[in-house]
């Protein structure tokens, strides 16, 4: 008897629907898997076997072949045990295949019959939601993700024998319901707060004006002046994500496999801070079957490189095309893959290998030529493609015993707000989202210079010797510092405090 169950392949961050269709024949006892399975996937045929055993069901003693179809789409991961094993059921009469109309099946088979977790659940849904498929079997652990998503009947599934069970009609499995909405409940409290660092107040302000428009920052200052820790506490100063922004951030971790058990939905920005010897893979994503790497799995939050001349070159070109587009593009044999990846760099830099160049109190031991080596490591167009460069001095012993807390994040955030809110009406209809996000049309339309401020600019230009794109950032810069303002025009204070962010010289 053929037996066809529906689950999903996932490419990239999208499901694809598979059809697992298991025919039953008389030969030798085998289980054999077609149409382009990964080792973990032909390694199902004994997980089943095994389970169905277990479960108190039968495995028929024939030979058994599991097609997966379409069979150009590679298969992985161990999320077709579930299905396969319903066909099998299917296949030798040991359940109805009435009850599989309309219905998705995916999880992984322990030996024991019980299912586990696996990853991408979200993905799964959105499919399966699109496809009009009605009821999508999972793992019982995972059933709080895929309910995030309206017009989808979820049956947790614990074990085998539970669902052969419903399958039989003899003991139906509940729908999930959730005992609270998690797209209603308010993220979690930020560990770091802006009123605990001392000091540095024009690198507070530099970092408000920088979540205010999503824009780049390139902090550089010696060892110990608080560049960690003024970049970890950014993301208390951001706005709280849309649930649409929190649905993007939740699918790109669910197929990372990132997902924490207890949190169907991420509710916090994301803050990734990889270690300078990560590869480029592991930075902009990739590998054999492209995943996601870390700029995507910053996508709506903070991407924080500190020591960024010690990151390898080929890693730090790569972010010039999800600096300027928001997504990133891998190409393979097999195709081409995009990821999201619409983050605010912060990147962290001492001036020089001993970290004291221009310190006013410690001496640096460098020699004029080591420090020109090492600011080189990080190119011009790199540096081009961040808005804000600011220096961190060192912290004197006055303010660090001072015990006057300095403003809260929640205060910073409040402004940050509602300068969005603005943005948010300015680019009504359209993708954008903050003023960093604009292009050539849209800063024509939304900044204007009066004649004191074009005189400004094109003194900065000559000066500052300015690139096109130097030019427009700092018109997205000034607006962004407008909107704090409450201002509709851009004023000559705000052009002038977006011109001085910029660095002297730039590639």
């Amino acid at each position: 008897m053929l037996a066809k169950i529906t689950s999903c392949a996932l490419v990239g961050l999208d499901g694809v629907l598979v059809q697992v269709e298991v025919d039953t024949s008389p030969g030798l006892p085998s289980l054999i898997v077609v149409g382009l399975p990964d080792t973990s996937v032909k390694e199902a045929s004994e997980r089943v076997r095994a389970a169905l055993k277990n479960s108190g069901l039968l495995f028929p003693r024939k030979r058994i072949t599991v097609n997966l179809a379409p069979a150009d789409i590679r298969k992985a991961g161990p999320a077709y045990d579930l299905p396969m094993a319903v066909g099998v059921l299917i296949a030798s009469e040991q359940a109805w295949p009435e009850a599989t109309e309309n219905a998705l099946f995916v999880g992984e088979l322990s030996l024991d019959g019980s299912v586990r977790h696996v990853p991408g659940i979200l993905p799964v849904a959105a499919m399966a939601r699109q496809e009009k498929i009605q009821r999508i079997f999972v793992p019982a652990e995972d059933a709080p993700e895929a309910a995030l998503l309206d017009g989808l009947e979820v049956l947790p599934v614990t074990n085998l024998a539970q669902l052969a069970a419903h399958l039989q009609g003899l003991r139906q499995i509940a729908p999930y319901k959730p005992d609270q909405d998690p797209t209603a409940q308010p993220p979690p409290p930020y560990t770091v707060d802006f009123a605990d660092i001392r000091g540095q107040e024009h690198v507070k302000r530099a970092l408000e004006v920088a979540a205010a428009g999503a824009h780049n920052v390139l902090m550089t200052g010696p060892p110990g002046a608080g560049k960690t820790l003024l970049a970890r506490s950014t993301p208390s100063i951001l706005p709280d994500m849309t649930l649409e922004e929190a649905l993007e951030v939740t699918k790109i971790y669910s197929v990372a496999g990132l997902l924490p058990a207890d949190t169907p939905l991420i509710r916090q920005r994301p803050f990734r801070a990889p270690h300078h010897t990560i590869s480029h893979a592991g930075l902009v994503g990739g590998g054999h079957w492209p995943r996601p790497g870390e700029i995507s799995l910053s996508h709506r939050g903070v991407l924080f490189l500190d020591e960024l001349p010690e990151f390898g070159n080929r890693a730090l070109e790569g972010l010039r095309q999800p600096l300027e587009d928001g997504v990133v593009s891998i190409a393979r044999s097999t195709g081409t893959l995009t990821f999201p990846a619409r983050f605010m760099l912060i990147g962290a830099l001492n001036p020089c290998p001993c970290g004291y160049w221009g310190d006013p109190v410690r001496p640096c031991t460098c020699s004029p030529a080591m420090v020109t080596r090492y600011q080189k490591r990080i190119s011009g167009p790199l540096l081009d493609r961040i808005d804000i460069h600011v220096e961190v001095p060192r912290v004197d012993y006055q303010k660090l015993t001072d015990e006057r807390r300095g403003e809260p994040s929640a205060a910073i955030r409040a402004r940050v707000e509602r300068a969005r809110e603005i943005q948010r009406r300015r680019f009504a209809g359209t993708p954008l989202t903050a003023n960093a996000e604009m292009g050539p049309a849209e800063l024509r339309q939304f900044c204007p210079l009066d004649e004191a401020g074009r005189s400004l600019l094109r003194a900065a230009m000559q000066q500052l010797q300015m690139s096109a794109r130097a030019f427009h950032r700092i018109l997205k810069l000034a607006r962004t510092i407008a909107d704090l303002a409450g201002s509709d025009k851009i004023e000559t204070a705000h052009l002038a405090e977006a011109i001085q962010y910029r660095p002297r010289q730039t590639g």
